[in-house]
């Protein structure tokens, strides 16, 4: 008889459930293991990058000298060529009017009709007045006459002759002066007649039918009527002392009117005031435009962009990177060792989107464009890839710090890959 004795079910499956709790509690701390592992591995990785985002990301833009000629831009006035507004020269009522806004006229047509009926009986009256003159020139003529007939026989005296001759004298001046009257009258009664004085077209009328109109009434706003001639226009530019030697008659400048979104109008320079106004600080410059069609109306406003010659010591930087604060007027520059260096400077020409350095920059340094607050002297930064304004980062990677507060400034949104549109603020002190 065999001792050994087979092993009963009951030990076997003690033995197996041993074996597979083993097995989970290895496998249990390899994932744990694992997870420690990833968290290190994670929190490395999230100090790394916490430490990259200390370092501030800036754009920065290289100071050149010109190269070609720069463009000025200046608010301009538009007036029409001939602008006339006609007012009544006679008093009276206004009868009719046969032209409204709008109507294009010729010289000399017919704009409206005044009723004087009081004119008419000062011309009755002037005309009586001159024919009783000349009745009374006509006797005292027949009177001289026998007079001097009479004064070779000595029957008058030499005396009474030339007082009756002084009479005719008188009279016939009486004549000439009550038909002076008459003719004073009748000119009067040609302006009760509203004519258009040239080639035009009417831009105002404040007269209707009925109305009392005074002569000599020629307040602004009193005119009865406004024509102009739009088929050339003259155009009124304030230019800087700086820049008015360049602008001469001959010159030309390009016109951006509201209205006409992408197309420009020529005009040329005629005439310059020759001095400087001692309130603005610049010179009036006049120019000339054609205007076929009346496109452009007048009294509108433009822009007008003159052509300068290239100065080939100017250098130009944007105008966001201009920092104004206690300081004084400064730039941001970046160093080869990437790291930042403030410097003062002066402005010599503002073209609103860019400026011309005076002084405090060469050629080639590199400023930083809308430098972020908070920067000193010595800071490190990080340059940014080129790329166009308003032009999101590619990448999840921090944004590039702007301290441009400028309303409707679109950002990228950092580490989520979107982009924001920031609301409309004020700009922060201290900035310009």
């Amino acid at each position: 008889m065999d001792d050994s004795t087979p092993e009963s079910p009951r030990g076997s499956s003690h033995g197996r459930l041993r074996w597979a709790g083993l097995t989970v509690v290895l496998v249990l701390m390899a994932i744990v293991s694992i997870g420690i592992g990833v968290r290190h591995s994670e929190a490395r990785r999230l100090v790394k990058w916490t430490h990259a985002q200390a370092v501030p990301t800036v754009e920065v833009t290289r100071v050149e000298s010109a190269k070609g000629g720069s463009t000025l831009q200046l608010p301009a006035r538009i007036d029409a060529y001939s602008r006339a507004p006609i007012y009544a020269r006679v008093s009276g009522y206004v009868k009719s009017w046969s032209a409204d806004i709008g109507t294009h006229v010729k010289t000399g047509q017919l704009l409206a009709v005044i009723e004087i009926p009081d004119l008419d009986e000062q011309l009755a009256q002037a005309k009586a007045d001159l024919a009783s003159a000349r009745a009374n020139a006509a006797l005292a003529a027949k009177t001289a006459h026998r007079w001097e007939a009479l004064v070779g026989s000595g029957l008058v005296s030499r005396q009474e002759t030339d007082q009756k001759l002084s009479a005719l004298a008188a009279q016939n001046a009486g004549v000439k002066a009550a038909a002076a009257n008459v003719g004073r009258i009748e000119a009067m009664k040609r302006y009760a007649r509203i004519v258009a004085p040239f080639n035009g077209i009417v831009t105002a009328r404040n007269t209707d039918v009925g109305q009392l109109v005074n002569a000599g009434d020629n307040g602004p706003g009193n005119e009865l009527f406004v024509v102009s001639d739009v088929r050339r226009l003259r155009v009124y530019v304030e230019v800087p002392q700086s820049d008015a030697p360049a602008i001469v008659p001959g010159a030309t400048a390009r016109l951006s009117v509201p209205g006409y979104p992408g197309h420009e109008f020529k005009a040329t320079v005629v005439a310059s005031a020759g001095a400087v106004s001692a309130s603005s600080g610049s010179t009036l410059v006049q120019l000339i435009m054609e205007n076929p069609g009346g496109r452009v109306l007048p009294g509108s406003f433009a822009i007008a962009h003159f052509q300068l010659s290239a100065n080939r010591d100017a250098l130009r930087v944007p105008a966001d990177a201009l920092i104004f604060d206690r300081h004084g007027l400064r730039v941001a520059t970046v160093g080869r060792d990437d790291r930042v260096a403030f410097r003062h400077v002066s402005i010599a020409h503002d073209y609103g989107d860019s400026v011309q350095i005076g002084s405090g920059l060469v050629a080639g340094d590199r400023v930083i464009d809308s430098p972020p607050d908070g920067l000193f002297d010595g800071d490190r930064v990080r340059i940014a890839a080129h790329r166009k304004r308003h032009e999101p980062y590619p990448g999840r990677g921090a944004p590039v710090a702007r301290a441009s507060a400028k309303p409707g400034r679109e950002e990228s949104a950092g580490d989520y890959g979107v982009r924001r549109q920031e609301p409309h603020r004020q700009p922060r002190p201290g900035r310009i």
